[in-house]
């Protein structure tokens, strides 16, 4: 009969997902990651059978954890489009204050880093990469043709094209935290990227 599990494994998953949000998949060791969960090698592969496993899962804990946020802002029917983008701005720019590795750098994204290092070899992390960003293309379209119905948002671009313009800003907002950007900079990209759909 197996033993039980003496520790939780969701807070495992957790410490998992942060050693590699702030280290990349290929500089987080196994013992980075008995040190982060506080598990022993053994355990760590008993649970997630191999370190991409481990890094899959984690991945895609993740995208759950900064997407619920974000789809609730998107499909608040409440606020006029155009505040849902505003408000989506400003909840990315909270966040790379929330989940920082020391006082002067963001941790970035996640999903952001992942693409850059593994997107292009690792067929698993791509699709889960592809996946999220089908359903957040399709919350900012969402949101981008409320706009368009309630007067707020004014551009005649593509709402395609401004989805993935919307997305891709989110993107450069959060490498330019990473790379040590400050709040008013942050916010002076979101309001730049705003100005665009109401010229």
């Amino acid at each position: 009969m197996a033993r039980p599990r003496t520790f939780d494994e969701e807070r495992a998953l957790d410490a998992a997902m942060r050693a590699f949000w702030a280290k990349g998949y290929e500089a987080t060791s196994t013992q980075d990651l008995c040190a982060a969960t506080g598990l022993g090698r053994s355990s760590i592969y008993n649970t997630f059978t191999s370190k991409h496993e481990l890094f899959r899962r984690a991945l895609n804990r993740y995208i759950d954890l900064m997407s619920v946020p974000q789809a609730e802002i998107l499909e608040d029917g409440e606020r006029p489009g155009f505040d849902r983008i505003r408000a989506l701005f400003a909840r990315i720019v909270d966040t790379e204050y929330e989940y920082r590795e020391d006082e002067e750098r963001s941790m970035g994204c996640l999903t952001v880093n992942t693409v850059v290092e593994l997107a292009r070899h690792d067929a698993e992390a791509a699709a889960l990469i592809e996946r999220d960003l089908g359903i957040r293309l399709r919350l900012l379209r969402g949101a981008l043709d409320a706009g368009r119905r309630d007067g707020t948002i004014t551009t005649r671009r593509d709402t395609e094209a401004l989805a993935r313009f919307v997305n891709a800003t989110i993107g450069g907002i959060r490498i330019s935290a990473q790379a040590g950007a400050d709040r008013a900079t942050l916010e002076s990209i979101a309001e730049t990227a705003l100005d665009a759909l109401r010229p």
